[in-house]
């Protein structure tokens, strides 16, 4: 058995119970204890698992609690955003009430939805100026702006949508964790985020592939809360969790 093979299984065993005993990995993968520990030793080096006394744990995540400003986001992996944000306008129909969350790829969107009929709802105040330009009907929720991520946040922009039913919503996540979920460093910005998405038919969540296994301080939706759009799938386990697209 092959390295990586071993490697697989040890660390859905860790998956499954979070911890494990080098005896019980040698049993359960078949193989010697002293082959386990230097898969275990190896593995630890990688930051796939973490080594303890006697066997080994699932690696933890860590937890990021900052973010950049729109500025700099806009420029990180700014050519894999639009191809996700293209996909995205597509889906985007006549007579959809949409919810679009602000952030940098969302707003990639705009110039390409043609969607005669269609109303917009948003916490971006750069979405709001865009969608309006193109002649959209736009509706801005009310609250707290939050100026480093241009966005209208906080418990009374969550309530400003309660009355509404999206046909579908357009999200952004700072980090997507198969067992964290979506996640983002504030909680002012997560509880509009929860909203929108329980007030939606359809949930869709745009992000690059540098999202992933990042985990920021507060999730606002499970990973199986929304179709996730992005440009490769670092891991085919994702598929398992929910309904992934990884567009051309």
């Amino acid at each position: 058995m092959l390295f990586e093979e071993r490697a697989a299984k040890i660390l859905s065993i860790l998956n499954g119970r979070y911890t494990a005993s080098i005896g019980v990995l040698a049993a359960e993968v078949g193989v010697s204890e002293s082959t386990i520990r230097r898969d275990v030793a190896e593995l630890d080096k990688q930051g796939r698992l973490k080594r303890i006394h006697g066997g080994a744990m699932k690696a933890s995540n860590p937890v990021f609690t900052d973010e950049y400003d729109v500025q700099t986001r806009s420029s990180i992996h700014a050519d894999l955003k639009l191809r996700i944000a293209r996909y995205a306008a597509t889906t985007v129909h006549k007579g959809d009430l949409v919810y679009i969350d602000a952030g940098t790829t969302t707003l990639m969107m705009i110039p390409y939805i043609d969607a005669p009929g269609a109303v917009f709802v948003t916490n971006g105040f750069s979405h709001a100026k865009a969608l309006t330009q193109r002649g959209y009907e736009v509706r801005m929720v009310g609250g707290r702006l939050k100026l480093k991520t241009e966005a209208i946040v906080g418990y009374d922009a969550a309530k400003s949508i309660e009355k509404y039913n999206f046909t579908k919503c357009f999200m952004g996540t700072n980090g997507i964790d198969a067992r964290r979920g979506f996640t983002t460093p504030d909680i002012d910005e997560a509880v509009i985020k929860e909203a929108a998405m329980e007030h939606s038919y359809m949930s869709y969540v745009l992000a690059d592939s540098s999202k992933f296994r990042q985990v920021l301080s507060v999730t606002f939706a499970k990973i199986s809360d929304a179709c996730i759009l992005t440009d490769s799938i670092p891991d085919e386990h994702y598929k398992k969790l929910t309904v992934i697209k990884a567009v051309d």
